[in-house]
């Protein structure tokens, strides 16, 4: 009963992770996208548990032969043949046998095993893709490629039987999950405005770290259960190890995370001391019943330096990873699952192992982890190119890039996050993206440009009257238009966000069903007092950068200033400009 309770409650912690993942993601995507990441981490869980029970956990973990479960296969058929059945054996799940748990206790716990590996992928691929197509190869991930994985890892198939070691899923949840993040994110391409024309990388910062530092210690919690409850069975001595050595890993990765992006970028990132944690944990995984607790802080020591370079490695070669789920998942299943054969030792945490290669046990056991790692990611790399492919010329995988820019909040759920709130939105506009970065975007529609306006050389006649032009537009057009002002002379500016609407009437969300008229709109108001620089030529280039032809494009008022006076030196009148215009 004790071993039962046991593994429930871990199972548990695991599933909690899932509020993790949803907050780390939605915090490190933009507001307008914060429905969007919750609803797909929300639904995730629902559809890998339908997956699993329905043919995935026959598939992992019935018997068959090296490479696939061959009975058991549907709505978890079989009898259980765990030692406390009896002598006799009855059951089709004997690679699983070697605990005494009930069936439905190993199921559950399974079970929430496999909805992480498709939690995952929602992170590197946020932000651009169809909800409904991200739901299609979640199906495909958990029903299919994540139990063929496991089968040939802990459903007794050949990576088992040619002696490769993953304790609690370094490379049969988080490398298959990350090998799926890299290649989705790969064939839908980064988000419109991440990379300028000329390749420079434009950051996209996330709308609420605090979120995401939420998220980070939602997941920290959850990994005492990841870990210390792959024992199967309510086992002190091992438990407490891996509790040590998981925790150790984790901290140790923060500190050196924190250390590496305070040298290389110049400042201690909260983002990269988040990442380090995660890596840190997912790095010590595979290897937390085998290794010691100073060869855990060498592992974690190792992948808080490794995950800052690999998300900036990521970045600079265009693979668009909005959370660093590649470099936290991928990189870190990997290198941890490497790490068993450097590291482990045999009885460290009571468990029997061949030594790693630093403790006498030759290249051995390195080997088996290598071959493990290569047949893996060669496998879920090709199946899930294949399943990202037939959704994109079925379904299609990526929103439009109208949707893109608007937030896939109202276009894909139709309601927001944070209704009636103002923030800076930083994608570029549609007429500003080149051809590179619109072939990525599905089902784009051409945007009318903007009719370039010459404005005549007596526009440009000095004036010496003061006049204040405001301008009130869609807050995306603001750094276009500030960078064409600041052409022609205008060098200071009040800008603030504000609330408003005008012919569009607002846009139409909904709320548990029911029509959300949110006449208030999102904008941004542009204040300019202007003397030398002709207000024709700024009314002029307003009107060129903000013309689309479409309802919403802004509007412009023109009033005389009686005078100015700069207070800290009492000029009036042009003079107290100087430092405004």
């Amino acid at each position: 009963m004790l071993d039962t309770m046991w593994v429930i409650i871990t199972g548990a912690l695991v599933f909690f992770m899932n509020l993790g993942f949803a907050a780390v993601e939605s915090g490190f995507a933009r507001q307008k996208n914060s429905v969007n990441i919750l609803s797909k981490n929300f639904i995730v869980f629902a559809v890998s548990s339908l997956g699993f029970l329905v043919l995935g956990w026959g598939l992992m973990f019935g018997d068959g032969n090296g490479f696939i479960g061959l009975k058991g296969l549907f709505m978890v058929g079989g009898a259980d043949n765990s030692p406390a059945v009896g002598d006799a054996y009855q059951g089709v799940y004997s690679a699983i046998s070697w605990t005494g748990i009930p069936l439905w206790a190993k199921f559950f716990f399974q079970l929430v095993f496999c909805g992480t590996a498709a939690t995952i992928v929602s992170g590197a691929v946020a932000e651009r893709i169809k909800y409904i197509s991200f739901i299609i190869f979640s199906l495909l991930l958990t029903m299919f490629i994540y139990p063929i994985v496991g089968h040939w890892i802990w459903g007794g198939g050949f990576l088992y039987n040619l002696g490769m070691y993953d304790f609690a899923g370094g490379t049969v949840v988080h490398s298959v999950g990350g090998w799926a993040a890299l290649t989705g994110a790969i064939i839908l391409g980064p988000r419109l405005g991440k990379y300028t024309k000329d390749g420079k990388i434009h950051p996209i910062p996330g709308h609420s770290m605090s979120l995401a530092t939420i998220g980070a210690f939602v997941l920290w919690l959850g990994w005492f259960g990841f870990n210390p409850g792959s024992t199967m069975a309510a086992a002190p001595q091992s438990i407490a190890h891996i509790v040590v050595t998981t925790n150790t890993a984790g901290i140790v990765a923060i500190l050196t995370a924190t250390a590496t992006s305070w040298i290389v970028i110049g400042k201690p990132d909260l983002g990269m001391s988040i990442n380090g944690l995660l890596a840190g944990l997912v790095a010590i995984t595979p290897a937390c019943a085998y290794v010691s607790v100073p060869s855990a802080l060498i592992i974690g020591a190792v992948s808080g330096i490794i995950v800052v370079l690999s998300v900036m490695f990521f970045d600079k070669i265009k693979v668009d990873d909005p959370v660093g789920a590649i470099s936290v998942h991928l990189v870190h299943g990997v290198l941890g699952t490497l790490f068993v054969g450097l590291f482990a030792q045999d009885g460290i945490g009571g468990v029997a192992i061949p030594n790693g290669l630093f403790f006498g046990g030759g290249w051995g056991l390195l080997k088996s982890q290598a071959i493990g790692v290569a047949a893996v990611g060669g496998f879920v790399a090709a199946a899930s190119i294949v399943g990202w492919v037939a959704i994109k010329y079925t379904l299609g995988l990526r929103v439009s890039a109208k949707e893109e820019i608007e937030g896939l909040d109202v276009g894909e759920h139709g309601n927001e996050g944070y209704p009636n709130f103002v923030t800076n939105d930083i994608s570029y506009e549609l007429e500003a993206l080149d051809a590179a970065e619109m072939k990525y975007a599905a089902g784009s529609v051409p945007v009318e440009k903007a009719v370039p306006v010459v404005v005549s050389p007596d526009v440009i006649a000095s004036g010496s009257k003061l006049t204040k032009i405001e301008i009130i537009t869609k807050q995306g057009r603001f750094e276009s238009l500030k960078n064409e002002l600041d052409k022609i002379g205008i060098t200071g500016m009040t800008v603030t966000n504000v609330l408003g609407y005008g012919l569009q009437g607002g846009r139409t969300e909904f709320y548990r069903g029911v029509e959300l008229d949110t006449h208030l709109l999102p904008k941004v108001k542009i204040e300019i007092v202007v003397s030398k620089v002709p207000v024709r030529l700024v009314i002029e280039t307003a009107k060129k950068v903000l013309y689309t032809g479409n309802i919403g494009d802004g509007k412009i008022f023109i009033s005389n200033i009686e005078n100015v006076i700069k207070v800290r030196t009492g000029e009036e009148g042009f003079e107290a400009l100087q430092d405004v215009e």
